[in-house]
């Protein structure tokens, strides 16, 4: 394959994608702040609340740093060429995967999100690129998890997720795998 396909990140649903993570580290200040008016019949304790608080504001704060650094990125989300797959989709993304180590895609759900992961005869390789300790952590979760490091996230690309599985089967099946 001598064409290169490229596919942009979409700024709409990174935009939207902010306000969420927004909202959800807004819910975690509340109920860091005050759990006792969030105190529920499952949730009586405010120190389980607190907890909450502290785990949502965390993880959703991240989100929104790397969110609003994707927001500004002018890179191309992911692209695919005779080398591989140039991804710049999420916050452990690596750059290029190549065609050698793939051995296959597969789609993960968490909740409402649907993510790619690309399966790998050499994870340890693209561990070792991680371009920080938060970033290996991740990809070492998603390997313990989902079998592959390696994740693209769809909802951060103007494509829709069935529509990008497809065109990476047809480009692996193009090269035998």
């Amino acid at each position: 394959m001598d064409d290169k396909i490229e596919i942009e990140l979409s700024k709409t649903k990174i935009v939207l994608l902010l306000i969420g993570a927004m909202i959800f580290v807004a819910i975690g200040l509340l109920f860091i702040v005050s759990p006792e008016k969030f105190a529920l019949s499952q949730f009586r304790n405010p120190h389980v609340l607190r907890i909450i608080g502290i785990a949502s504001a965390g993880f959703f704060g991240l989100c929104l740093v790397f969110g609003a650094r994707k927001l500004f990125d002018s890179k191309i989300g992911l692209t695919i060429d005779q080398n591989g797959i140039n991804d710049n989709t999420n916050a452990t993304s690596i750059g290029l995967i190549e065609w050698r180590d793939i051995t296959g895609v597969k789609t993960v759900q968490v909740a409402s999100t649907k993510t790619l992961m690309v399966l790998t005869n050499n994870p340890e390789k693209y561990i070792d690129r991680a371009k920080n300790a938060i970033s290996k952590r991740a990809m070492k979760a998603n390997s313990k998890m989902y079998g592959s490091p390696l994740s693209i996230i769809s909802s951060s690309l103007k494509i829709k997720h069935n529509d990008l599985e497809k065109l990476i089967i047809t480009e692996l099946q193009k090269r035998g795998k």
